[in-house]
């Protein structure tokens, strides 16, 4: 049992070795050092949306499980987005971002960034709609630039979800549904490549209920 320094609330053990929880009664931010842990401050509370996933939902990814362990929601000047970390037994992570029931499923690849144009953004240079950047015979367009900045997390993550980071995000696509992203702040810049998906492809169990939605059955 592990309780929160702040509140004494029991902390959730989800099984992942992510070295940063946040306490859902008191929204404490909490560092795991081995067999302590230590509060760093607050985060702020996620705002509401109308996800059907939650902390805790359930996927069937390459023949693998994998459960969502934490949540950061991004905003930039049209809307938010929720970036779920999700976690299999065996230790593997990726990352599902959610945007109008649109999913884009990634793993981080640094090696993308030896690529002209992902040098170049690295560099600080800025991209547009439209530029492509050719990965492994696959020509990846860009299609959306955003400044983003982080409006809150929960649950497990690898880094504190503070409010106030920001971040210029690139995502690309492919004429055959392949996705990347390139993301970059003060700390430098990340690549992390994937797929677009249907939520019902990922094959979702423990989703949250929503007013007006019923869940179909093939995902309860």
């Amino acid at each position: 049992m592990i309780n929160c320094p702040s509140c004494g609330a029991a902390l959730p053990v989800r099984g992942l070795s992510a070295p940063y929880t946040t306490c859902s009664h008191c929204q404490s931010l909490i560092l795991r050092l081995e067999q302590s842990v230590e509060e760093i401050g607050k985060v702020a509370v996620v705002p509401d949306d109308v996800s059907p996933v939650q902390i805790s939902t359930h996927f069937r990814i390459g023949g693998s499980e994998f459960v969502a362990a934490g949540r950061v929601r991004w905003g930039w000047s049209g809307g938010s987005w929720n970036e779920w970390l999700l976690a299999s037994a065996d230790g593997q992570t990726r990352w599902l971002g959610e945007a109008m029931g649109m999913y884009m499923l990634t793993a981080e690849r640094p090696d993308v960034m030896a690529a002209p144009l992902a040098r170049r953004f690295a560099d600080g240079g800025e991209l547009v709609p439209g530029q492509i950047l050719t990965l492994e015979g696959a020509d990846y367009a860009v299609s959306d630039v955003k400044q983003a900045e982080c409006l809150g997390g929960e649950g497990d993550l690898p880094f504190p979800p503070r409010a106030g980071w920001t971040m210029t995000n690139v995502d690309f696509r492919t004429p055959g549904g392949e996705a990347l992203s390139l993301q970059r702040d003060g700390q430098g810049t990340t690549a992390w490549l994937g797929s677009w998906h249907e939520l019902s492809d990922l094959a979702p169990r423990v989703l949250s209920e929503i007013e007006g939605w019923a869940i179909p059955e093939q995902m309860r």
